[in-house]
């Protein structure tokens, strides 16, 4: 789809002429571009026009949460067509894992993840790596925090037609990988729910029931259900399940990494032995085996973005997959009020292609 501005105004005063200017720099291939204009003066008007424009997937970046989530509904309103997702930390509570030796104490990892906000970072998600052009992310410094790598997540995802030949026993195995769980009781976000030959599934990225039913070895029909009656609302000839986590990682890629995981531990624990740090050693050994135990019964553990760089293959010192890996190349960043969000330092700046800093003065 293309991007179709919805809106009861047209661009007035300044505005055209900056649209036009703002438009010839990207087509141009200039990498940075600022948009200066008082408080109310249509900055974000001007934006979405530029976005329609091009049509290129676009990122805004804001500075927090509140601005954030205001952006997020201005270009819902004015993009009501298309994919405009939103992109901050699910975190409501976080407190991070630590070991004081002298005390043999260990303080286990405490959080709280608003379930809401996971969901719309696993649309976001979905919704890049879905071929559409028409995509706007509205998204806190949250974007350049660590993830998993982009092309696991897209390997994972389960894709059915009506008619595909696959046993439902493969199919259930192809939602396990894609880290959903098994129930027998109410269905919850990321799970699923067999009775005979039909499979109800609580996407993890839509507030979707979808119903898979099998004919033999075939899949017969796939629809919509209403979460409440059990009661069919669409017939669908097609859909892809995306993963239910974002950390998320093949078979393969697991198995390679448990293995070098293994072999680090073994080093690390003999280090502090040598050292005589034996609290040390022993605390990290039951920590790193229980989690390694964890992943490959379940294919994932409390705190897994600990072990990032062996899923995703990465040397040490290399800087992790983010939000960023997940967008097209010739995709256009947006910085709302960037002399908060960014250091004044134009080289800072060379982290985002073809940017435009949207500034009040």
């Amino acid at each position: 789809m293309k991007f179709e501005l919805t809106s009861e105004y047209c661009p007035t005063g300044d505005q055209p002429e900056a649209i036009a200017e703002l438009v010839a720099g990207i087509e141009a291939g200039q990498k940075h571009q600022t948009l200066l204009g008082v408080t109310g003066s249509g900055k974000t008007f001007t934006m979405a026009n530029v976005i329609q424009k091009v049509q290129r997937p676009t990122l805004i970046l804001s500075h927090n949460k509140t601005l954030a989530a205001q952006l997020y509904s201005e270009m819902k309103g004015f993009f009501p067509n298309n994919s405009v997702q939103y992109f901050v930390s699910y975190y409501d509570y976080y407190q991070p894992e630590a070991y004081i030796p002298g005390q043999d104490k260990y303080i286990e990892k405490d959080l709280m993840i608003n379930e809401q906000i996971d969901k719309l970072r696993l649309s976001t998600a979905a919704a890049l790596l879905s071929g559409r052009r028409d995509v706007v992310v509205v998204s806190s410094v949250s974007c350049i925090y660590g993830m998993g790598n982009p092309e696991d997540f897209a390997q994972t995802v389960v894709r059915i037609q009506n008619g595909t030949k696959i046993s439902r026993n493969a199919f259930l195995r192809k939602l396990v990988d894609s880290l959903y769980s098994r129930t027998e009781t109410e269905l919850q976000r990321g799970q699923f729910r067999v009775k005979g030959d039909t499979v109800d599934i609580m996407l993890s990225f839509e507030e979707i029931q979808l119903r898979v039913m099998f004919w033999g070895d075939e899949i017969e029909k796939i629809q919509t259900v209403d979460p409440q009656s059990g009661m069919p609302l669409t017939t669908l000839d097609g859909f892809n399940i995306y993963p239910a986590n974002i950390f998320v990682s093949s078979q393969e890629r697991t198995l390679s990494a448990i293995d070098q995981i293994t072999l680090d531990l073994g080093r690390q624990v003999e280090f502090f032995r040598n050292e005589g740090r034996i609290l040390e050693a022993e605390r990290l050994r039951e920590r790193v085996t229980y989690d390694v135990e964890m992943i490959k019964e379940l294919g994932h553990c409390s705190g897994i973005e600990n072990y990032s760089r062996y899923f995703d293959g990465r040397e040490p010192g290399m800087r992790p997959f983010c939000l960023l890996d997940y967008f097209p190349k010739d995709y256009v960043t947006i910085i709302d009020e960037s002399h908060v969000t960014l250091p004044p330092h134009s080289e800072r700046h060379e982290d985002f292609p073809e940017c435009i800093s949207a500034e009040t003065c």
